[in-house]
């Protein structure tokens, strides 16, 4: 399964409303979903419970493992991870719940959601009204907030901005300087209370956007040469010193760089910061040649493409 997406019977775990962002697999909805609908349209309703982990001795003795605990999925009896004692499952309604009162207000729909692998890792995409306008042609960038949970215990609750450009897809990862752009939280009896916290944090996320939607404006109109992209995407991507050659560095610096000089309506900012940056986000989400069962987690869920991203706009909004 080259998507790594869990299918049920006939059914891919997955449902989106508008265009699927990386396949055409799942349920398509035409309308916003509310939480049951959306639930049942993912094969998000199942239950994850912890379960004391047992040695077996001799083929016959079962002796409890200290602090060790297997995550379980009800519904399959499959062990999903081992986790520690203080480890407390999140249940995937309650995820849902963190998004219900802002679909209630009509200030955010579910656009899409999905359970990866056996049911280990989900993840809640849901869409904020308005764009981002950048530069004279008003190039659209939609609002999405992404909730990112795991029930194997190898990761936090996440719940982070995410920006995608409408033109070409790509999702282009923030780091806003003294901002709380991203919550993580921990697995713990105390989980239910920080989600709830977070929303707090969830209601400023306009004006986190509106701050991105300056520093993208700002970007897109500092000029830049052809000398001062090469510096950059070097400085981005640099030579590895102890490689016995740096072929395939200097390919992907090729590539990001050709990206920026294609002349297509996705590179309509050509020649500024902006164009830059946006350059990279284009070759990890379009280009990068990862396998593809790893290529959701790194642009999304904190791996190689999301941090190359982030490592991509700090150096661009330093160069302002």
């Amino acid at each position: 399964m080259s998507h790594n997406l869990e299918r049920r019977g006939n059914r891919t775990s997955m449902f989106s409303t508008g265009d699927v962002p990386w396949h055409r697999l799942g349920q398509r909805l035409n309308h916003p979903a509310n939480a049951s609908t959306a639930m049942e349209a993912a094969n998000l309703g199942y239950t994850v419970v912890k379960k004391r982990l047992k040695a077996v001795i001799n083929g016959r003795q079962y002796s409890d493992v200290p602090n060790a605990f297997a995550t379980v999925r009800i519904d399959t009896h499959q062990v999903l991870g081992v986790v520690g004692a203080r480890y407390e499952p999140v249940d995937n309604r309650d995820a849902f719940s963190f998004f219900d009162p802002l679909v209630d207000r009509n200030e955010a729909i579910y656009h899409t959601a999905g359970v990866l692998g056996r049911g280990e890792k989900i993840w809640l995409l849901a869409k904020l009204p308005d764009y981002i306008k950048i530069g004279p042609k008003k190039d659209p960038v939609e609002k999405f907030v992404l909730l990112y949970n795991s029930h194997d215990g190898s990761s936090h609750i996440r719940v982070k901005m995410t920006p995608v450009r409408v033109v070409c897809s790509n999702t282009l990862t923030a780091a806003l300087s003294g901002s709380d752009a991203e919550v993580r939280i921990k697995h713990t009896q105390s989980a239910q209370d920080k989600l709830a916290e977070a929303h707090q944090i969830l209601g400023l996320t306009n004006q986190l956007y509106d701050q991105l939607d300056l520093i993208f404006n700002r970007m897109a109109v500092r000029k830049i040469t052809g000398q001062q992209l090469v510096d950059y995407v070097k400085t981005l991507i640099p030579d590895n010193p102890q490689a016995e050659n740096n072929a395939r560095t200097e390919n992907i610096r090729k590539n990001i760089i050709s990206l920026h000089d294609d002349v297509t309506e996705a590179s309509m900012h050509k020649g500024n910061l902006f164009g830059a940056y946006n350059a990279v986000t284009e070759y990890i989400d379009h280009h990068d040649a990862k396998d593809p069962n790893k290529h959701l987690r790194s642009i999304w869920f904190g791996g190689s493409g999301e941090q190359l991203k982030r490592k991509a706009y700090q150096l661009a909004e330093r160069m302002l």
